[in-house]
């Protein structure tokens, strides 16, 4: 899979991205030699047949036009493959661009809950013009090596008359790209601006009507009409230079074998074969390819780019950490900039091994504290470090924040465990309790705390050495919830679990309790003493329940 991101180019992307499967990329180039056999056979057929049937010789001519018959029956066969082959070749780009745009809508940090839906369907604009352009180039590609083949099988010569006007129109066509696709891009950009203008507008009637603002409001968006009319002008120009330049490369070759094909010696079954060959394959894959790049092609150029501008800057690259011994030094974390802080001036010392519990009241921030540890937000104020690195650089392979929401993929158990031994998977589910489960069962259709246990395993068969259980265990019994506690810690690394109950805290060697922005670290029996919080929510554990009631 190729990655994308604000520091790729467009044209080596995607280049990558063609040859990121050579196997497919060689299945779907010869599964379109076979796709493009009438292209080679159409001109030669009809040349050979007409000369066949004019010379009374009905038995050639039958033979010749039966094998154009039978290539197409094999352009049938090989077109399947191609589209077969070209979607093995399309999806893995779809999911590579998906995963780096959502990811970085995610990462932006701007409140923006429509951010995702907009990348997927850009995604999907890009994913669908990479697949007309790709088709447009092979079609045009394999046209016209079939084509020269095919002429030079006829009449050498006639490759003079051909192949000179149409390479002339081409290459005019494929200079006149790069403008085509600036002003494809600044006609979008001028229809976004008008729909916002509207969309403001219309938004502020009522005010507009109240301060008599009309003219104001008419001008603001009269502007942006003005914009849109100017660039569609713009793209017209280059539009209609286009079709002409593509016009003359086209029929040219027409003409000059008309005119010029029977002066050279070639017979009316000659001159009929290769009038089929530019008429039939080439002019319509050299229309094909104008209208693949020119319009499938900008619009994936635009696309992309777009999707590039819309990544966040390049993060810093991520580093192994020496240990996981994580220190928090006067961290502070608010949502918003008039919210008040969740976590205040935080100063804690979390040892390498190990085993913290986090208790405190619902909504109180455990949560909040799990994620700045794992890196998945920013403190406001001060740091957070991990092995010496800070959080958000630690390589993503030496911490795993299991949530409570347990997500799976689609696919079985085993899928989602990732690339290990089945005995491995085996081992890791029966250690968590989780011996029920077969590898094999549908993911997705697993019930709340079987989900939780796939998710639970996925993170055991890592190997992070910290790892933090943010209530993962919350559809789990109390019994169930011990066991997997229990394989973590033994497990070894770094431990943290954020309880839902106070029987996690009897487990772990040292609690954190959260109260408010106060914060107290002990063993339990300490804890008891020294945080009213936390022995009244020890006094009401129930140990035959073992759970908080």
């Amino acid at each position: 899979m190729t990655s994308f991101g604000r520091r790729t180019r467009v044209g080596p992307f995607l280049w990558r991205s063609f040859h990121a499967q050579p196997g497919q990329a060689r299945r779907f180039v010869l599964w379109s030699l076979v796709e493009a056999a009438p292209a080679f056979v159409i001109g030669l057929a009809i040349a050979r047949a007409v000369d066949a049937f004019t010379a009374q010789r009905a038995v050639a001519g039958l033979s010749w036009t039966l094998l154009l018959g039978v290539s197409w029956v094999f352009a049938a066969v090989g077109a399947r493959q191609v589209v077969v082959t070209l979607a093995t070749i399309v999806e893995p780009v779809r999911e590579g661009l998906l995963t780096a745009t959502v990811r970085g809508a995610l990462e932006s940090g701007k409140d923006d809950p429509a951010a995702v839906t907009r990348a997927n369907l850009q995604v999907e604009v890009a994913r669908d013009a990479f697949t007309g352009v790709i088709g447009s180039v092979k079609a045009f590609v394999f046209a016209l090596l079939g084509v020269v083949a095919g002429v030079a099988a006829l009449m050498p010569e006639l490759l003079l008359l051909v192949l000179p006007p149409l390479l002339l129109g081409l290459g005019a066509f494929l200079f006149s790209l790069p403008e085509l696709a600036r002003r494809q891009h600044g006609y979008l950009l001028a229809d976004e601006a008008t729909a916002e203008s509207l969309v403001r507008v219309t938004a502020a009637l009522g005010d507009v009507a109240a301060s008599g603002e009309e003219e104001h409001a008419a001008r603001y968006a009269g502007a942006r009409f003005d914009g849109q009319r100017r660039a569609a002008r713009r793209l017209a120009g280059v539009t209609t230079l286009r079709t002409v330049v593509l016009g003359a490369g086209a029929w040219a070759p027409i003409l000059l074998v008309l005119a010029y094909g029977p002066r050279l010696g070639a017979t009316p079954g000659v001159v009929l074969g290769t009038l089929a060959y530019v008429m039939q394959s080439l002019t319509p894959a050299l229309f094909n390819l104008a209208s693949g790049l020119g319009e499938s092609g900008v619009r994936l150029w635009v696309t992309l780019t777009r999707l590039r501008a819309a990544l966040p800057p390049p993060a810093q690259e991520t580093r192994r950490a020496e240990g996981v011994h994580t220190e928090l030094k006067g961290v502070t974390f608010a949502y918003g900039p008039q919210a008040l802080p969740v976590v205040d001036h935080l100063d804690l010392v979390i040892a390498e091994g190990e085993h913290l519990a986090v208790v405190g009241p619902s909504g109180i921030g455990k949560s909040t504290l799990a994620a700045l540890i794992a890196g998945m937000v920013a403190p406001g104020q001060g740091r957070v470090i991990v092995g010496g690195v800070p959080a958000a650089r630690v390589d993503r392979g030496q911490r795993a924040l299991i949530p409570q929401e347990a997500y799976v993929f689609r696919g079985t158990v085993a899928e989602n465990l990732g690339d290990h031994e089945p005995r491995r998977m085996r081992e890791a589910l029966d250690a968590l309790g989780a011996g029920h489960i077969r590898l094999q069962s549908a993911a997705t259709e697993l019930g709340p705390s079987d989900r939780q246990l796939v998710a639970l395993a996925r993170a055991y068969l890592a190997d992070a050495p910290l790892v933090i259980l943010d209530e993962a265990t919350s559809c789990l019994d109390p019994a169930a919830e011990a066991l997997v506690e229990q394989a973590f810690a033994a497990r070894g690394g770094t431990l943290i679990v954020v309880a839902h109950r106070v029987s996690s805290a009897l487990r772990a060697r040292n609690v954190l309790v959260m109260d408010g922005t106060r914060v107290v670290t002990g063993t339990h029996q300490e804890l008891l003493a020294a945080s009213p919080l936390y022995a009244d929510l020890a006094g009401h554990w129930d140990p035959r329940l073992r759970q908080v009631s």
